[in-house]
This record gives structure tokens, sequence and C-alpha cells, in this order.
């Protein structure tokens, strides 16, 4: 298991969620403020390669589900989406190389692409990770959406992991669905 420094530590025992957020530089009726207790990394995380990017966070509170703050389903563990499929990113990260991190909450809607396309990058593989953009268009996650899900047909099968430096796709999500029986572990207290 990968082993946290102590500032780390200490980031995540005083970091608190911020649930069913629009503008993140308001207080608005729809947001829930909840402190984290703790994280959960997977067993198998990798900080180089980034493999595995992935953590659950225990929050204090439950939080109150409304219009604004939902679950969204996972995926099976063996339900891999496929090249071609459209889907859709959210964050409030950088939308260019020059623009500054989105006081709003923006989405995209992206595709998944082959494994070949993600080549470009030293450490990818296919059966942990997504490669996802587009070859036509240069719309992609950027700076600031890390942690930000992938949603194809309302699941989540990702999770915003690292991109180009350049801003331009693909970008690599982390695959949700390989992790799913650990999550459904840590979720039963196992």
């Amino acid at each position: 298991m990968m082993s946290w420094s102590l500032e780390e530590k200490l980031y995540f025992g005083r970091m608190t969620v911020t649930l069913g957020a629009h503008n993140v530089r308001k207080r608005e009726c729809t947001q829930q403020k909840i402190k984290v207790e703790k994280y959960i990394l997977p067993p198998n995380y990798n900080v180089s390669s980034k493999f595995n990017d992935i953590v659950l966070l225990k929050l204090k509170k439950q939080a109150n589900l409304t219009s604004a703050v939902d679950v969204v389903p996972l995926p099976a563990p063996s339900d891999f989406a496929k090249p071609g499929t459209m889907c859709w990113a959210a964050g409030w990260g950088r939308t260019g190389l020059k623009k500054s991190i989105s006081r709003t909450l923006r989405e995209v809607e992206l595709r998944i692409m082959g494994k070949k396309a993600c080549k470009i990058f030293k450490h990818y593989k296919d059966s942990l990770q997504i490669c996802v953009g587009s070859s036509t268009k240069v719309a992609s996650v950027y700076m600031g959406d890390s942690g930000g899900p992938l949603l194809c047909a309302g699941v989540a099968h990702g999770i915003v992991s690292s991109g180009r430096g350049n801003a331009k796709p693909p970008a690599i999500f982390t695959r949700i669905s390989p992790h799913v029986p650990w999550i459904n572990r840590v979720i039963e207290g196992k």
C-alpha cells in the first residue's frame, strides 16, 4: 500500500467536501459542506504511473440526498465503456492554457478512444485506465478537473486522472469498473 506523508495526511484530515455546488465562489442553498473523516487508498495505488488513481472519502456525516445531491450508479466489475462511446465529464478546471480555474461547474462531451490513442503517454494501461478525447475536437478536461467524473449513459465509468500539458486530447481517466469489488468491500467495512 502507498504510504502518504504526514503533510498529506494532515491535508485529508482538514478536508471538507462541498456537495451540490454549481458556483464554487458563492454559497448556494443547494450546497452541503461536510468534513472528511478519513481517506482510503486502493492497496495497489502507484504514484509514479498513476495506475489505480482513486481514493474513497469517508464523510463525518451522511449527505442529504436532494435534487442537487444524489448518488451515481457504478458499473459492474466487468463493464468496460467501449471505444466510440460518448460520455460526459464535469469539473471546475481551466478551459484553456491561459484561462483561470472556472467558478462554475462545466461539462464537456467526450468520446472513449482506443488504447492506441493514449500511446503518447509514458504510462497507460487499458485495463485500469480509459483513453478519452476526440480526434476532431479540441475539447478535453484540463488542470483543476482531476477527480471529476466521466459519466456514460448515467453510469460513472471514470475519474479524471491526467492529461497533456497543452490541454489537447486525449486525457487519461481512471477506469472505475476494476475497483468496484474493492469499493464494495470498503463500504461494507471489510
